[in-house]
């Protein structure tokens, strides 16, 4: 299936959104909860999910019935930011929505995607939990003739033959641009540098260690990784991760650190705090421009960040699911949001106010 790749030059879609609204009257801190549940037992937690797990299941009249299976909500900062654009846009755009919330649990969203399928909705938004764990959903859905498209965190690209679209943050081209800022501050010198990554196996967690990478390697070699470990996406994990590294390779060869986002790279910084070392003298960047991060760029203890809008995540997952509804695209689309730097200069631009 080829791939039609769209790059937008804003951060909304106010005007498609209506456009499509027209066309319709013609036609994502991993929790762990236990795995295992009954298709009954999952079919009850995604329908009555309020609040607490972060699902909703919209009630009201649709021209479509719609299955978001999602791995977080109102439980996590960026699914409270994110779901009631999605949820407002669905709701214009004629779309009948049931919304899970996984919490990161690989077996948790395999039975909810069991439900979904047996439910025979008109389409299946995915925001994959774990990556490599997603073929046998997105099997049955196409088996069953359920279109799927994938909102926030791309599926691996051998199973992007199985869905019809992606909506979302360009991950690599996130790890690419961090990258980029990073190469500015280190100019010609040698700089020693340790890397603070997301979840094992998630897409978005690979995208970005691959992106930031792959251009250092190209822009900067003089920046070299020393040691590398996981965050997961969790200030407190990645504090230990981070002084563990401090520890193993010498702060005396630390010259930077870059975090995959801004939750882990606060952590980051407060293990060089706890070690006496002044953020603001080594070359730091992450991912996020975040309630979190976006301080420390104001500080300058982050030198740049990367801005992720997460209104416009929720917003292009129902205009994109509904386009794919509506026009039944021969190519699987692909939708990036633009990768805006954040840093000191543009850091109290209104354009990049934090969302979440």
């Amino acid at each position: 299936m080829r791939i039609r790749h769209i790059r937008l030059a804003g951060l909304v879609l106010a005007g498609a959104l209506a456009l499509a609204a027209c066309g319709g009257d013609d036609g994502d801190t991993a929790a762990d909860p236990t795995s295992g549940d009954t298709a009954a037992e999952t079919t009850a937690e995604s329908t009555d999910a309020g609040s607490e797990d972060g699902g909703t299941a919209a009630a009201g009249e649709g021209d479509y019935e719609v299955y978001a299976l999602l791995p977080q909500g109102n439980d996590q900062p960026y699914g409270t930011t994110y779901l009631p654009p999605f949820e407002e846009a669905a709701a214009e755009l004629g779309m009948n929505l049931t919304i899970t919330n996984s919490q990161y649990d690989a077996d948790k969203q395999a039975s909810e995607c069991e439900v979904a399928v047996a439910a025979q909705p008109d389409l299946i938004i995915l925001w994959p939990a774990v990556a490599d764990t997603v073929r046998p959903c997105l099997t049955a859905a196409n088996q069953a003739g359920i279109p799927v498209t994938v909102t926030n965190s791309d599926v691996l690209q051998e199973d992007q033959e199985l869905t019809e679209a992606y909506s979302g943050p360009d991950t690599y081209g996130q790890g690419a641009a961090s990258a980029e800022l990073f190469c500015e501050q280190a100019g010609g010198e040698e700089v020693g540098i340790i890397m603070v990554n997301g979840l094992t196996g998630n897409t978005t967690a690979i995208d970005r260690e691959a992106g930031f990478e792959e251009t250092i390697n190209e822009q900067c070699p003089n920046v070299e990784i020393l040691a590398r470990q996981p965050g997961d996406w969790n200030k407190d994990t990645s504090q230990i991760a981070a002084s563990e590294m401090i520890t193993s390779v010498g702060p005396e060869n630390i010259d930077g650190v870059y975090a995959a986002d801004d939750t882990m790279v606060a952590g980051a910084i407060d293990a060089l705090k706890a070690r006496d070392i002044d953020p603001a003298d080594l070359i730091i960047t992450s991912i996020g421009n975040t309630e979190l991060g976006n301080p420390l760029v104001v500080s300058g203890e982050l030198d740049g960040t990367i801005f992720q809008s997460s209104s416009w995540d929720g917003e292009n997952a129902a205009v994109i699911g509904h386009q794919v509804l509506t026009e039944g695209p021969e190519e699987r689309i692909v939708e990036f949001m633009p990768n805006v730097p954040v840093t000191a200069d543009n850091a109290d631009d209104p354009e990049v106010a934090p969302e979440w």
